[in-house]
């Protein structure tokens, strides 16, 4: 790679500290509105990056076009990168009772749990890395309920011509409207592909404007019906669909955030540094220019920055322009 590859990325975030701007975060950002034209856009929105986790939505239609069938809130775990609760690693765990299955046909990587309360929790009790445990156990106990499904083979569900992940890749194309031509392995295994974030802002808009019944429709509909199974309890996604009525929205390592409203706008960003921090700040200028009540995103806006215990700065998301 040379510096001719990389994004034209712009600055999104800034930390202050007292006087002084500390910290600045870049990235890129698009915002559609519902008929797809652009709302927002800064950086280099068309540059392509890897959704991570945000993508998982998109896994769990495909899974339901091939056949799965789920209560609503195993649905949203099957879109989740949850915190590793109880109730999370016990959804996971009917998901996989229901088929027939158990953990021992897992092939996601283990780990502790995500969340640092039910880590701390976890640790506590002197166990450790597990699969069920793991963020992204929902997904992979739909993956493999739906191989059973289809009587696909269980042990290679993850491998490259597998006929789930030949669907999968085909479902991500459409709901995108991208030609698939990058793809690496996820932290968990499954195959993660390359695309712009306008392709990603596209398939979050038809989640929610899919009609009722439709796979992409009942994939939003379970993960707002359910906020609390799709990431957890002190969670920043969770808060979000909470305090916004209709707003879907899912999370990605290194810095991607995915938003669709219930009008079908969507909002699409990556932190060009992959921090986690700025996510929610870049976000909320965007949904507010998006015309979200200021009141209910309140919550969200301008993180504090201590020092002496006290504030003295804050991280803020810049202004976003058309």
């Amino acid at each position: 790679m040379n510096n001719h590859d990389f994004p034209a990325h712009a600055p999104l975030a800034v930390q202050t500290r007292g006087e002084l701007v500390e910290s600045v975060h870049y990235g890129s950002i698009i915002a559609l509105a519902p008929d797809g034209g652009s709302l927002i856009s800064r950086g280099e929105p068309t540059a392509r990056a890897y959704p991570r986790s945000a993508l998982k939505p998109l896994l769990a239609v495909a899974m339901l076009r091939a056949g799965l069938e789920l209560p609503t809130d195993q649905l949203a775990l099957a879109a989740a990168s949850h915190s590793g609760a109880t109730e999370h690693q016990e959804t996971a765990a009917r998901i996989l009772a229901a088929a027939g299955l158990s953990e021992a046909d897992l092939r996601n990587s283990t780990d502790l749990p995500y969340g640092v309360g039910e880590r701390e929790e976890w640790l506590a009790a002197g166990k450790g890395p597990t699969q069920l445990a793991q963020n992204c156990s929902g997904k992979h106990a739909a993956l493999v309920a739906t191989c059973v499904k289809n009587g696909w083979p269980l042990e290679t569900y993850l491998h490259p011509d597998h006929p789930l992940t030949a669907l999968i890749r085909e479902t991500v194309a459409e709901l995108t409207g991208e030609e698939i031509t990058a793809i690496s392995t996820d932290g968990c295994g499954t195959e993660v592909f390359g695309l712009s974030l306008n392709g990603m802002a596209r398939a979050f808009s038809t989640l929610v404007t899919a009609a009722p019944g439709a796979p992409e429709r009942l994939v939003a509909d379970a993960m707002r019906a359910h906020p609390e199974m799709v990431a957890g309890s002190g969670r920043d996604v969770t808060a979000l669909m909470e305090a916004v009525p209709g707003l879907l929205a899912k999370d990605g390592f290194e810095g991607i955030q995915l938003i669709a409203l219930a009008d079908g706008s969507a909002l699409a960003l990556k932190i060009s540094d992959g921090g986690d921090r700025a996510r929610m700040p870049v976000a909320v200028p965007a949904l507010l220019a998006m015309g979200v009540d200021p009141g209910l995103l309140e919550p969200f806006n301008h993180l504090p920055v201590y020092g002496g215990g006290r504030p003295v700065g804050e991280l803020r998301g810049l202004p976003p322009t058309g």
